[in-house]
């Protein structure tokens, strides 16, 4: 049996788990992500951090851990929507 395009559904989207460090705008969180990676010279492991706007319904907040999808354009900054 063979699927339509309507029902199979691939996405390629990231998925990332952070913590919300803002929750002062309207339906709208400030995440942060934290990751390790290796200096490509000297093979230290350095964190790094980067913080991303994502859209929600929810009432989340400061310190709630969260994992964010990329998405659709919400606004100008917000391209990722809370998952969980």
């Amino acid at each position: 049996m063979k699927k339509s395009k309507a029902e199979v559904k691939v996405t390629n989207r990231r998925i990332l788990e952070g913590v919300v460090v803002s929750n002062k705008m309207v339906k709208t969180v400030k995440v942060l992500i934290e990751y390790l990676q290796a200096h490509p010279r000297y093979k230290k492991v350095i964190t790094k951090r980067k913080t991303y706007f994502a859209h929600t319904e929810k009432e989340l907040k400061e310190g709630d851990k969260v994992k964010i999808k990329e998405s659709r354009p919400y606004s100008k900054n917000v391209r990722w929507v809370v998952v969980d």
